[in-house]
């Protein structure tokens, strides 16, 4: 993975290794991935908000290069949060922002919520939160997000399924939720997502993710329902999107939070990839306010 400016590292930190890059000077500003991609996500998102900003994009525990463990409560939102604080307080970093996509952004909920001193201003990418998207699980919900469950069956059946091949359910998720054929990706990071989830061990990995979501996630959130993210909360997310035409994003994070602000961008769900420079424009706006 080349970004220019950008420095590749992989590092154990706590109970897992961690793969991330790094580039940039300026204020410290936390990227994360979701679902079922990697840190290249970012390829060209972070190399602009390098010109103003500290720019770390890791892997996610499970997922591309970072570490794999065993068992499910290893891959709660709760223990990836952790991840996320050890490398930073690794890095020097005490504050920083938090930019967060599909899974990235529930980590980065799940972040601000036990670590509320460590983060500046947190934006979440086209999610609405775990807790209200499960507890009120509607009909069209479900038939549209049918991986949360399918992915969270028993080991091994949805990996020996998946497994089998790879590319083509994968290609179905990225084609599927984003409105947006192939063809709209960019073909380098398309390869560096197929490279990783043809790793059987990934694969388990972001299986493990969406088990970790319903038997631990849910209940974690539960507890929290009282609970404010206190720093700005920003929402970003695709207009032409599946969560943007099944739910109100304001309506949905207005009770989770104490100052929330909406911002919509064209495309579907992977509008970071789609969409790049309209997604630069928008996180220079939100990291600037």
């Amino acid at each position: 993975m080349v970004w220019p400016g950008f420095t590749n590292h992989l590092e154990t930190l706590g109970d897992v290794s961690i793969g991330w890059s790094m580039g940039g000077s300026g204020p410290p500003v936390l990227l994360l991935h979701g679902f079922p991609q990697t840190r290249a996500l970012w390829a060209k998102v972070a190399p602009a908000l390098a010109e103003h900003y500290t720019v770390i994009c890791p892997d996610l525990r499970g997922y591309g290069q970072s570490g794999k463990p065993t068992p499910v409560s290893a891959y709660t939102f709760r223990e990836m949060a952790r991840d996320q604080v050890a490398l930073m307080t690794h890095l020097g970093f005490e504050q920083f922002s938090v930019v967060g996509h599909d899974r990235g952004g529930r980590v980065g909920h799940r972040l601000a919520l036990d670590y509320p001193d460590r983060v500046r201003c947190l934006c979440v990418m086209d999610i609405i939160p775990t807790h209200t998207l499960l507890n009120d699980l509607r009909q069209d919900v479900a038939a549209v997000y049918y991986h949360w469950f399918f992915l969270a069956q028993p080991d091994p059946l949805p990996e020996r399924l998946i497994a089998a091949d790879a590319d083509f359910y994968f290609n179905a998720c990225l084609s599927g939720w984003g409105k947006a054929g192939l063809e709209q990706f960019d073909a380098d990071q398309l390869a560096q997502y197929r490279s990783a989830w043809s790793d059987p061990d990934t694969i388990r990995g972001m299986c493990n993710d969406y088990r970790a979501t319903l038997t631990h996630d849910f209940h974690h959130d539960a507890q929290d329902l009282g609970a404010e993210v206190t720093c700005p909360l920003h929402v970003v997310y695709g207009n032409d999107g599946v969560m943007a035409a099944l739910f109100d994003f304001e309506e949905s994070w207005a009770p989770k939070v104490s100052e929330v602000h909406m911002h919509a961008l064209s495309g579907g769900h992977f509008f970071i990839d789609t969409h790049p420079d309209e997604t630069i424009k928008a996180l220079e706006s939100v990291l600037s306010s």
